[in-house]
């Protein structure tokens, strides 16, 4: 398959479609192991598959990310930090996804930088 992607992790446009990935933002492990562990499986299915927790982005880059929080990891292209930090904590607050103590102070750090 062919076209044009932008990924927004790295800021590189991509021709072949065999060096992106689709990414969730909020990673399917790290909802499960923040609240989704007791959703039923119609619910899983509407996360996995939410338009706004899904990015095109480098396959490598997202290989390096696997299922990492923001206090974890955050893409290489600094000017996207706030944009990630901000759906980050929309697609958990969304889907009521609780956060731990590092998560938090990161996206905060992040809104505190971004204003």
């Amino acid at each position: 398959m062919y076209g044009e992607w932008f990924g927004v992790y790295t800021g590189k446009t991509f021709t072949k479609a065999s060096d992106v990935d689709i990414d969730h933002i909020v990673p399917l492990a790290h909802a499960h192991r923040h609240g989704a562990d007791k959703w039923m499986r119609d619910q899983r299915r509407v996360f996995a598959n939410d338009f706004e927790n899904l990015l095109v982005v480098d396959d490598s880059v997202n290989q390096s990310k696997s299922d990492q929080a923001p206090h974890e990891w955050l893409p290489p292209r600094k000017d996207y930090w706030c944009e990630y930090g901000k759906r980050w904590e929309y697609i958990k607050e969304k889907y009521w996804l609780w956060f731990n103590e590092l998560e938090l102070k990161t996206l905060i750090l992040l809104a505190e930088n971004c204003r």
